[in-house]
């Protein structure tokens, strides 16, 4: 099964704690780069091949910016390229400003059957501490109607901000809980190099709340979210059993996934070797690389055992159900016992960090989830 991410590179505003691959231009050349995504994706699927596809994911950046039109040709053109699954899942990002709602039913009749929505909180405070360009008003406008129109929606919010006690999150988290339909992230705030934020946080200006009052953040945010059903398949990521993304399982379980758009990232499996393609950041430098070339590529490397060995521990251990290890030894070669300190794996398992499940896979417990990043760099060889 074969993932397939388009990014779309381009934002009304840079968010002060974003550190994706987004551009704000005061005019954008849409017809230019609709096509060129066509036509590296028609490239990409030359030499992939009609692989079975499980999923569409319109990332960025804001697709929601994007010609309704556009996203049903390239939905068309995965289609007629790759092999689509009967329950194929098409997300598109969207921020809930009123006038990129308007366009929710035509994306929807482009072909989306998930929404994902870029609240971020429902605080109008926070809003605009955090540079988002929409109202409260707006957000649960955006998620009302995205309800009604889309078969499955999922929405973001971002916990942990400066001065944020439990209590007040608790209440947010209730208010958004009662207006989800199957899927939350909810992510940690965090200070991303090159960002705004980490200028200000350089400065003193921004005190991140400490590592104790984060953690009984994240509890709350479990407990609230199994209150309606909502478990926590993924460190972030919250999903009524089933409802889980589809496309974001297969990064976390280390599947196939292909990477159009400027700076899109994808891990292929093809002639016997599993390859890291990369293409270049700039949108207007990878149009024009697309022009020439058909594609626009700027890296293509083939993984070691030991990276994919990496790579895969630093994925797997994310999610819920852990770490196969015999699928783990197929998919990279090496033996798990291998590809970890056993030390820090000793420790981990003694102190109720990480362990084994009943069908004999390797996985973080609660207190593990909370400390994962650290526990991560001391297990990982």
């Amino acid at each position: 099964m074969l993932a397939l991410y388009i990014h779309w590179p381009f934002c009304r505003a840079k968010c002060p704690y974003c550190d994706f691959n987004s551009h704000v231009r005061d005019r954008i050349e849409s017809g230019r780069f609709i096509a060129a995504l066509r036509a590296e994706l028609a490239c990409e699927g030359a030499r992939i091949g009609r692989r079975r596809l499980a999923s569409i994911f319109f990332g960025g950046g804001t697709p929601s910016l994007m010609d309704p039109d556009g996203v049903a040709a390239l939905i068309a053109d995965a289609t007629r390229i790759f092999a689509p699954a009967e329950d194929l899942e098409i997300t598109l990002e969207a921020n809930p400003t009123s006038v990129e709602a308007e366009k929710l039913a035509a994306f929807r009749e482009a072909g989306v059957n998930r929404l994902s929505l870029g609240v971020q909180s429902l605080d109008p405070a926070a809003l605009a501490w955090l540079g988002r360009r929409h109202s409260a008003a707006e957000a649960i406008a955006a998620l009302e109607l995205g309800r009604r129109i889309f078969p499955r929606l999922s929405f973001d919010l971002i916990y942990a901000r400066p001065g944020q006690s439990v209590a007040v999150w608790r209440d947010e988290l209730r208010q958004a809980l009662a207006l989800a339909a199957d899927h939350l992230s909810l992510y940690q705030l965090t200070i991303e190099p090159g960002t705004a934020f980490e200028t200000a946080h350089a400065r003193g200006d921004i005190t991140l709340p400490a590592p104790e009052h984060a953690a009984a953040l994240y509890e709350a945010t479990a407990e609230e979210a199994a209150r309606v059903g909502l478990l926590p398949y993924e460190v972030s990521n919250y999903a009524k059993p089933g409802a889980e993304s589809r496309h974001n399982l297969v990064y976390w379980r280390y599947g196939d996934y292909a990477g159009i758009g400027p700076g899109a990232h994808g891990r292929l499996s093809l002639a016997g070797m599993r390859l890291a393609t990369r293409r270049h950041r700039v949108p207007e430098i990878w149009a024009g690389h697309v022009e020439r070339n058909g594609h626009g590529s700027v890296e293509e490397t083939p993984l070691t055992a030991a990276e994919q060995a990496r790579e895969m521990l630093l994925m797997g251990l994310r999610l819920e159900e852990g770490l196969d290890p015999a699928r783990f030894q197929r998919v990279t070669g090496l033996a798990l016992a291998d590809a970890i300190d056993g030390e820090t794996l000793r420790q981990a398992l003694e102190e109720g960090y990480l362990a084994w499940s009943a069908t004999g896979r390797l996985r973080a417990l609660p207190a593990g989830r909370l400390r994962l990043d650290a526990l991560l760099a001391a297990l990982v060889r």
